[in-house]
């Protein structure tokens, strides 16, 4: 008795997870949500690799007011200057469902498997210290590292994205080094250091001698316009971020 072998099926459906980027508005002003992308990412258009958003919205303030048209399309092309791609939402007043529906997007969950904070401004108030978003903890990164074993000049630039940043030099001001994980300076820090650029809250900062203009961790950050304390200015030193009642903010702790 013959028997004639199955073709493989030419299409197989499964239940996947799609990893998303989380951005979520804390509060009705549309304005104060651009003006942060363009403090964090005005200088790194594309940051992102088309990675797809989900705009959590819950908690928006005032149920009965949705976006006007204008503010509607100024986030979402604000998103995508960054290179993320809108494609679901999450909560938000009817005026909000609707518009962002007749947009494409997809009624979504508030939770995804990355996160991207906004920008948190830290100083020594606890207004402050309260950060602009609170997003949930990307996954552990790799143990991998990018090494730069020459100093960094103004202008330049590192990216050190899915694992951690060694430099072996001078990070000399105007210059900026940025990674998805941790970033260790082994000599003077004086430019821009952005850890957990994509989230990465247990990302930490150390340096063996810090005096930057700007450090950053998950999107919390701290500039040289507030004095660093004496305790780690210009010696060995990290800085990660710790939670509060006030929020995340930005601890320095001396390594000597």
């Amino acid at each position: 008795m013959s028997s004639t072998p199955l073709s493989p099926p030419a299409i197989e459906i499964r239940h996947g997870q799609l990893p998303l980027v989380v951005a979520r508005l804390r509060g009705p002003d549309v304005d104060a949500a651009l003006s942060e992308l363009e403090q964090r990412y005005g200088d790194a258009p594309g940051f992102f690799e088309d990675d797809p958003v989900l705009l959590d919205l819950s908690a928006w303030a005032g149920a009965d007011r949705g976006p006007t048209p204008l503010e509607r399309q100024a986030l979402l092309d604000g998103l995508q200057r960054i290179g993320l791609r809108p494609l679901a939402f999450h909560g938000g007043p009817a005026g909000w469902q609707t518009a962002l529906r007749e947009c494409g997007l997809l009624m979504g969950e508030g939770q995804a498997s990355v996160a991207q904070r906004p920008p948190s401004r830290t100083g020594d108030t606890p207004a402050a210290q309260t950060q602009a978003a609170s997003m949930p903890a990307a996954p552990a990164l790799p143990a991998t590292a990018v090494v730069v074993d020459r100093p960094l000049r103004s202008g330049q630039q590192v990216y050190a994205r899915g694992c951690d940043l060694v430099v072996l030099a001078m990070v000399n001001p105007g210059a900026e080094v940025i990674a998805d994980g941790h970033i260790h300076v082994y000599a003077p820090l004086r430019g821009k250091a952005i850890a957990g650029a994509r989230g990465w809250a247990q990302a930490r900062i150390f340096a063996l001698a810090l005096e930057p203009e700007l450090v950053s961790i998950a999107g919390v950050y701290r500039t040289a316009e507030t004095p660093w304390p004496d305790a780690v200015r210009g010696k060995p030193a990290q800085v990660r971020l710790v939670s509060g009642p006030d929020g995340d903010k930005l601890l320095l702790e001396s390594l000597s």
